[in-house]
């Protein structure tokens, strides 16, 4: 069966979907054991998953096979979820082909065929060599330029062999028997030039199962450095582990609510309050307690929305843009005044004064200092429109946006961009712009067919709403 270790505000439900998708779920937190009635398992996962920094989603590690599963099940469950998987994998060891160096980084840049990583100077002794054997380390996953290092290390089950001769033991392993155990046999069986790093799982495995992993890691090192002898670079010679970053908009939280609230009692719009920071999570985890406790759900969410209402921009607030494109990259599009704010209808209007010149991507037409944006935007829409203004007045175009569901947090409104944007110049032309940017995103597997299928039909509600307004 394929294992699982999930950690992090979404591990409730994400357990949930993965128990239902015949995972396995190993290292389970205490919470997560409670919940679910699991046994101890403390065998090393096919699968990590974890929280984003920001907790807008998570981060997921595992076989090529494995990752491919986790992708199908969410686009499957989740209409909006994005997910960015990386192009070369973790601890996967590549023949590269130095290309030049970074002087201001220190570091050679290193090309192995799926994308060009760097590698510190000092790592490489021979300043002639063409080319060179790396492992793609795991510091800055996910980045365009991964870091490389000749430090090789062979992952297993149960071991890891690193250069050296030290022994180490997981910190996770805390039964001080184990560890003696464990330090001893690390000593005992270490080959030379290399040393042992024992996994979580080795805590309680049977010494020959121990030796017959370092045996076979063994093999696997001297079979990569004879591969490296004939290949020619660049081309992988171990493939690890591959990583994606996972976004979860709006109606993916919501979806994922509901998994959780299956499973436990869950507030409507947990994993978004969650994602809202330390003290509006802190004050949902009191409200959950005392649904536990049997305290009436509606008497709950009124005291809990009483006690966070002061967290929330309002009318006369100076809040952010938070405008995130399908690769990942956030882009800040400066700080707005609520201008209007409709707590019922859920409606915002945003304004922006420009400092700077510039260009009105799609408009084609000059930003000028002094210019004004004005934002009308709903919270859980699939689009906002701006309009730009002269310091005069005058209109300079209008620009729609299709994009995830807007959330609005206490510091920024935020949704991922989809690309697909519809223009309206002043004297009446209308145009949609970068459909096959959408498309492209479904070719590299960012979106699902669904998320494209839903932003044609608003770009065709949009259109025609147009065009009525203008021949009417």
């Amino acid at each position: 069966m394929t294992t699982a270790r999930v950690r992090g505000i979404y591990s409730t439900a994400i357990t949930k979907l993965l128990l239902d998708n015949d995972f396995d779920i190993v290292q389970p937190s205490a919470t997560v054991k409670e919940r679910f009635k699991l046994k101890e398992n403390n065998e090393t996962p096919d699968l990590d998953i974890y929280d984003r920094h920001d907790h807008q989603g998570v981060r997921a590690i595992g076989k090529a096979e494995v990752v491919d599963a986790l992708k199908k099940i969410l686009q499957s469950h989740f209409m909006d979820v994005i997910i960015r998987r990386w192009k070369v994998s973790t601890d996967g060891i590549y023949k590269g082909l130095i290309k030049g160096s970074d002087s201001a980084a220190h570091s050679f840049l290193v090309d192995i065929g799926s994308a060009t990583g760097k590698i510190p100077e000092e790592e490489i002794s021979d300043p002639n060599a063409q080319q060179i054997v790396a492992q793609v380390e795991r510091r800055m996953m996910g980045t365009k330029e991964p870091i490389l290092t000749t430090a090789i290390k062979i992952p297993g089950k149960y071991a890891i062999l690193i250069p050296g001769q030290q022994v180490k033991v997981s910190r996770k392993i805390l039964d001080w028997q184990k560890r003696s155990r464990l330090s001893q046999l690390g000593r005992e069986l270490a080959p030379p030039n290399w040393g042992i790093i024992w996994r979580t799982a080795a805590a309680d495995q049977p010494d020959d199962v121990l030796k017959n992993e370092i045996t076979s890691l063994l093999k696997e090192g001297e079979l990569i450095v004879k591969k490296a002898e004939v290949a020619e670079a660049p081309t992988m010679l171990l493939e690890g582990r591959h990583f994606v970053n996972v976004e979860f908009p709006a109606l993916s939280k919501g979806k994922l609510d509901e998994i959780r609230r299956s499973v436990a009692p869950t507030i409507k719009g947990h994993h978004y309050y969650k994602a809202c920071g330390r003290r509006i999570s802190s004050a949902l985890d009191m409200a959950e307690r005392l649904l536990e406790q049997g305290v009436p759900a509606d008497e709950v969410e009124v005291l809990f929305k009483q006690t966070i209402e002061p967290e929330h921009p309002s009318m006369g607030s100076v809040i952010g843009i938070e405008h995130v494109k399908l690769d990942g990259k956030v882009f800040h599009l400066g700080k707005a005044l609520v201008e209007e704010f409709d707590y019922d209808n859920h409606t915002l209007c945003l304004s922006r004064v420009f400092e700077k010149e510039g260009v009105y991507d799609g408009l084609k037409t000059r930003k000028e200092p002094g210019d004004t944006a004005l934002t009308e935007a709903k919270i859980g829409e699939w689009h906002f429109k701006t309009q730009y203004f002269s310091k005069n007045g005058k209109l300079k175009g209008t620009y729609i946006n299709l994009n995830t569901p807007i959330e609005l947090y206490p510091h920024a409104i935020r949704y991922v961009d989809l690309e697909v944007d519809v223009c309206v110049w002043p004297n009446g032309k209308v145009e949609k712009l970068d459909e096959e940017k959408l498309d492209e995103a479904l070719k590299e597997g960012l979106v699902s067919e669904r998320l494209v299928e839903i932003v044609r039909e608003k770009v065709q509600l949009i259109m025609k709403g147009l065009e009525k307004s203008i021949t009417s």
